[in-house]
């Protein structure tokens, strides 16, 4: 089987994400090091980065969130329509989602662009450019939004009532026809 555009993406995405959480635990145990055994090597600046690692992995990994269906939402009332008016739910969903988004890569910008030319930086010794930080804002709004877009165009236009469920389902678990749909 030839992995399709998502797979791969899919697949970057778990590895960025994987990369990045490996990172952050290895400043931290470098930092717990130094601090107890090499007091005067010790590194000052490791929660910062921590948390910059942190925060990058959480809004790469918000759009396999889209993907799986695991963000919040109300499964509850969607279980108790039937599967058409599950269909507009999630598209009216996916629409409000979507706005979101868009809020989060407007605004997100507009701080990234303030924190670039007031040329901000963590107030460390490491002095980090604060813009990298905040870019994670715009990057995670845009991978969901994608994401979002794709989810909205299957439940208009590839709407299957027996494999489009409702609720949160593994990566593993989900059927292949949601995985990559056919192309019509």
């Amino acid at each position: 089987m030839t992995p399709t555009r998502e797979t791969i993406w899919d697949r970057i995405e778990r590895l960025l994400v994987g990369l990045l959480g490996a990172l952050a635990m290895i400043v931290g145990l470098v930092q717990v090091v130094g601090r107890y055994f090499f007091p005067s090597d010790a590194i000052s600046w490791a929660e910062e980065v921590i948390v910059y690692l942190v925060v990058w992995a959480v809004m790469i990994v918000s759009s396999q969130l889209v993907r799986t269906d695991g963000h919040v939402r109300p499964d509850l009332v969607l279980r108790l329509v039937p599967p058409g008016g599950q269909r507009w739910m999630e598209a009216f969903n996916c629409i409000v989602a979507l706005a979101f988004c868009w809020g989060m890569i407007w605004y997100g910008w507009q701080i990234v662009d303030t924190s670039l030319s007031l040329d901000e930086r963590s107030s460390t010794a490491l002095a980090f450019p604060m813009w990298i930080y905040y870019s994670a804002l715009p990057a995670g709004g845009v991978l969901m939004g994608v994401r979002y877009l794709i989810r909205l165009y299957r439940y208009l236009f590839h709407f299957d009532p027996d494999t489009m469920t409702t609720g949160h389902i593994p990566a593993h678990e989900m059927p292949a026809n949601i995985a990559s749909p056919p192309v019509r």
